[in-house]
């Protein structure tokens, strides 16, 4: 590949969302002249409050002004196809000819960076995909304009260029200047609707991740002290590759001690425990698919910031200490999203809880380190990628038909909206790890090589499986509630463009776990590139 084709790969995944970002920003603001301002949720509709003063329902007095058609809607699939186009040739070229790099080594292009870009395409597609659908039951409902429109696609683009620069720099403090960013950006996202609910949910978000951002950056000043202090030129001492070449003569303490605040912190935006109390708020505050993109990649980006500093910390300090955080860190995860799912009542944030327990998963794969379980873990992060975006786009079109988030109000969907039942039915067994899905494959894995380990590892992996069961019957059990028994109402559904992205999202998903085809080698390629 040519220098010039290596830099446009490189930069096309984040230049381009930001040159969407920036059309409908003006767009925006040809609008803001002629539209009026708009209301919380929906002025001059009826609301129906919540006891939490959430809105679940405006209807709006005249719906056929919504119109049926808002072409701008659909340019918002311009960048998943550049991210899924660049991911795919960067992951034919990296493979056999090592990896890319762009702009004085900024940019690099490895196969986890080529992995994790077709995991970001792959959800983007579904969550923009799904996304006209979505606003144009908004309009109907008088919960959203053409401004408000605008904006959602302004923050959304932005958001996708965030986490793809986090996936393509080699500089650890640029990839903690685009994570940063992507909480920015978010957070206006959480609160779209500006009710009193979103609005908290903005701020906890907020608050959350902003400390867990700043126990990040302390540690990556901290390998930065570690890097100047072992002869690390100025402008390397970040460099990742750098980093892991000369880890062995950086100062242990100071090593042990930034690894540890990296791991917090950036555990903070990957929904791991201690910091992990934002996700469920933000999740079901979120519009639904920027909920399937939060809890779909962003989680996944941030572990994968995890997985590179875990790199560099175990040929700093050896594999046992990044073993121990990451076991322990996963097991008190896991054990609390299955007691939280037991006691869920809300069917959004059943599934953030449930993203809780993915990541933990992932975690423990990454403790364990074996080839065998960074593939497990890697394969792990595009079935949950691809089913948790299918199960949020769903959701968000059952609570716009139903108009509650109460799974106990929630009866016979299957009768009612056959398609989009069906389609968030197959996603919740897909997050139960049943075959075909690659959940099942992934998860299967992860089992195998925490048992080959032996050791703390073998009992740490037994002591995951009982929870995994808990989480497994809790989803079965209200996921069953909510799409048997007869329909309230007469059978009724969205269009065929309010499903298709669902559907396909649910096709990769299966078919990722029958085989993963051209993508084997680029898996184990990722594996070894973060493997001891």
């Amino acid at each position: 590949m040519s220098p010039l084709a290596s830099v446009l790969l490189l930069t096309a995944p984040a230049a381009v969302p930001l040159a969407v970002a920036g059309g409908y920003a003006l767009a925006a603001l040809r609008t803001r002249s002629t539209a009026p301002a708009p209301a919380a949720v929906g002025s001059g509709a009826r609301q129906r409050v919540s006891a939490q003063g959430s809105v679940l329902v405006a209807e709006a007095p005249e719906p056929d002004k919504a119109p049926m058609w808002h072409g701008p809607d659909w340019i918002g699939l311009v960048s998943p196809a550049v991210i899924l186009t660049c991911g795919s040739l960067l992951a034919a070229d990296v493979v056999d000819g090592g990896p890319r790099r762009a702009y004085a080594g900024l940019l690099r292009a490895d196969a986890l960076t080529a992995w994790m870009l077709l995991v970001v395409g792959a959800v983007a597609l579904i969550a923009c995909g799904s996304a006209p659908a979505y606003l144009r039951g908004e309009r109907a409902a008088g919960r959203a304009t053409d401004r408000t429109a605008w904006r959602y696609h302004v923050l959304v683009q932005a958001f996708l260029a965030a986490m793809c620069l986090a996936v393509v720099t080699a500089n650890l403090g640029v990839l903690w200047v685009a994570v940063e960013a992507t909480t920015i950006v978010t957070a206006f996202l959480v609160g779209h609707r500006r009710t009193r609910t979103s609005v908290e949910a903005a701020w906890k978000y907020v608050v959350i991740c902003s400390a867990g951002i700043a126990l990040a950056f302390l540690g990556t000043v901290l390998i930065y002290y570690a890097a100047r202090e072992a002869g690390i030129a100025e402008a390397w001492a970040l460099d990742w590759p750098t980093l892991v070449a000369h880890a062995d003569r950086l100062d242990p303490a100071v090593t042990r001690l930034g690894i540890t605040l990296v791991v917090l912190g950036f555990g903070a935006k990957a929904g791991l425990v201690p910091l992990h109390a934002w996700l469920p708020d933000a999740h079901s505050q979120a519009p639904a698919p920027v909920s399937a993109l939060m809890s779909g990649v962003l989680l996944s980006v941030a572990f994968a910031a995890i997985l590179r500093y875990r790199v560099i910390a175990d040929a700093a300090l050896g594999p046992d200490f990044t073993r121990v955080l990451l076991a322990g860190i996963a097991l008190l995860t896991i054990a609390l999203a299955a007691a939280l799912l037991l006691a869920q009542r809300d069917y959004k944030r059943m599934l953030a809880y449930s993203s809780m327990e993915h990541m933990s998963l992932i975690a423990l794969a990454a403790a364990i380190g074996s080839p065998l379980a960074l593939s497990a873990a890697l394969l792990h992060i595009a079935g949950h990628g691809l089913a948790k975006s299918v199960a949020f786009c769903a959701s968000g079109l059952i609570l716009q038909l139903t108009c509650t988030a109460k799974i106990g109000r929630v009866r016979g969907l299957l009768a009612r909206v056959p398609s989009v039942a069906g389609l968030f039915g197959f996603a919740v067994v897909a997050l139960m790890a049943f075959p075909p899905f690659s959940l099942f494959a992934s998860e299967l894995g992860i089992a195998r090589a925490g048992f080959l380990a032996g050791g703390g590892l073998s009992w740490a992996t037994a002591a995951a499986l009982p929870l995994v069961l808990v989480a497994f019957a809790a989803l079965a059990s209200r996921t069953a509630r909510m799409l048997l028994g007869p329909a309230p109402v007469p059978p009724a559904g969205p269009e065929g463009t309010a499903v298709w992205p669902l559907a396909l999202g649910l096709i990769a998903c299966a078919a990722l776990g029958v085989t993963s085809g051209p993508l084997t080698d680029l898996l184990h390629a990722a594996a070894q590139a973060i493997g001891d």
